[in-house]
């Protein structure tokens, strides 16, 4: 499984209108991607800004070709979605899981 990486950063008020965005529209368009297992977003809040991580999960690099495209590192960001960010990386980061535990069920 690969996961994959991406970090935003917004004003506080912007910060419900990418939660919004991300569930109305990003998630269905990932969600139509073969190989596409999952998706995460985190926030940080501090010094008047938030800081937003996506981290999605694929089953390989070339499910997320699928999404991304070739040059697999490149940031897929639309441009309704980047006038809601002070700044966004250009750039994702992909990472193999090696080791995946989960606590459910564990007393």
């Amino acid at each position: 499984m690969i996961v994959r990486e991406w970090r935003a950063r917004a004003s506080l008020a912007r910060e419900q209108d990418y939660i919004d965005y991300f569930r109305r529209r990003v998630l269905p368009e990932l969600g139509a991607v073969d190989g596409f297992l999952g998706a995460q977003l985190l926030e940080e809040r501090r010094n008047g800004e938030v800081e937003f991580v996506v981290l999605t999960r694929w089953a390989s690099l070339d499910a997320v070709r699928k999404f991304a495209g070739d040059k697999i590192t490149e940031a897929v960001v639309h441009p309704e979605a980047a006038a809601m960010f002070l700044s966004y990386d250009r750039t994702a980061r992909h990472y193999e899981v090696v080791v995946e535990d989960h606590a459910a069920g564990r007393s």
